[in-house]
């Protein structure tokens, strides 16, 4: 498996978990649900597209994003 279908598999498993906090989000706040979960669709499909146009640069932009996240926390637990 080559870099780029990792960085694709990766993408979809990620795509995956921000689908299941969103269904779970949508059935807690009841009636607006509907509306976030088609919202959420709609992200999600999205990304997916994007992620498999332009996977090198999905993988950039991830590792840019786990980079900045990791200095933010990191400052923060001093």
């Amino acid at each position: 498996m080559n870099m780029t279908d990792k960085a694709s598999q990766y993408a979809h498993e990620a795509g995956d978990k921000i689908a299941d906090a969103g269904h779970q989000a949508a059935h807690a706040l009841g009636g607006a649900g509907d509306q976030i979960m088609d919202a959420e669709q709609r992200l999600v499909k999205n990304c997916s597209g994007y992620v498999r146009d332009q996977p090198l640069v999905s993988l950039g932009i991830a590792v840019a994003a786990g980079f900045l996240l990791s200095r933010l926390l990191s400052q923060n637990s001093h």
